[in-house]
């Protein structure tokens, strides 16, 4: 009996091991991501960059992203580039140095005047403010824009400060040319799928393609 009740002990630890390890691999395979569960609109805008999902895009993973959906090496460093330059000190969390690294998690501190009002201040995508874009600058094709159209948007939409202004510029030359079809006008359909990610994928998995016909 003695025998049997010492060997109990080993065996008990050996069982307690194995459910610690199990009850730890389900809650890994229900793990959030990084950046949390209730992820906003403007998050799931940059999630496709993330391709680690640790939460933080460096500039070689937004290059990588960018040469995944059809751009050229030499365009997907330079969009990289000023992204990661304009964004990435304004969504550094508080107690960490500024750097170009751009963290999902606090995003929606690059939100900045002369835009359109599409994502809040939290992140969040306000239809109405969106919708305003097309009722207001579509002149020439209903629901998508021509080039110098996207330009007068951001010219009615420019304040003064000489950080928003490059931003938004930046932005929106990024959207029309990863979202114009081949005759260069910006469809709305292809817009909202840029601002909520959604576009991304399809563009890697070669589902759709750079300015293709709309």
């Amino acid at each position: 009996m003695m025998a049997a009740g010492k060997g109990r002990g080993p065996l008990m630890a050996t069982v307690l091991l194995v459910w610690i390890i199990c009850c730890n691999w389900v809650e890994l395979g229900v793990a959030v991501p990084p950046y949390g569960a209730n992820m906003t609109d403007l998050m799931h805008h940059v999630e496709f960059f993330d391709k680690n999902k640790d939460g933080v895009i460096t500039i070689t993973e937004s290059i990588q992203s960018f040469i995944a959906i059809g751009c050229d090496p030499a365009f997907a460093t330079s969009a990289a580039t000023a992204t990661h330059s304009a964004f990435g000190p304004l969504t550094t969390p508080p107690g960490k140095l500024p750097s170009l690294n751009i963290h999902v998690s606090h995003i929606h501190g690059a939100i900045h005047g002369s835009d359109s009002g599409a994502y809040d201040k939290k992140g969040s995508f306000v239809p109405k403010n969106f919708d305003k874009i097309f009722q207001k600058h579509s002149h020439i094709k209903r629901d998508a824009l021509a080039w110098w159209e996207v330009e007068e948007m951001l010219i009615a939409n420019r304040d003064l400060n000489p950080i928003s202004c490059p931003a938004a510029e930046t932005e929106w030359q990024l959207i029309y040319f990863l979202g114009k079809d081949s005759r260069g006008y910006l469809h709305k359909d292809t817009v909202r799928g840029i601002y909520d990610g959604t576009v991304f994928p399809k563009l890697a998995d070669r589902k759709i393609t750079l300015h293709s016909e709309a």
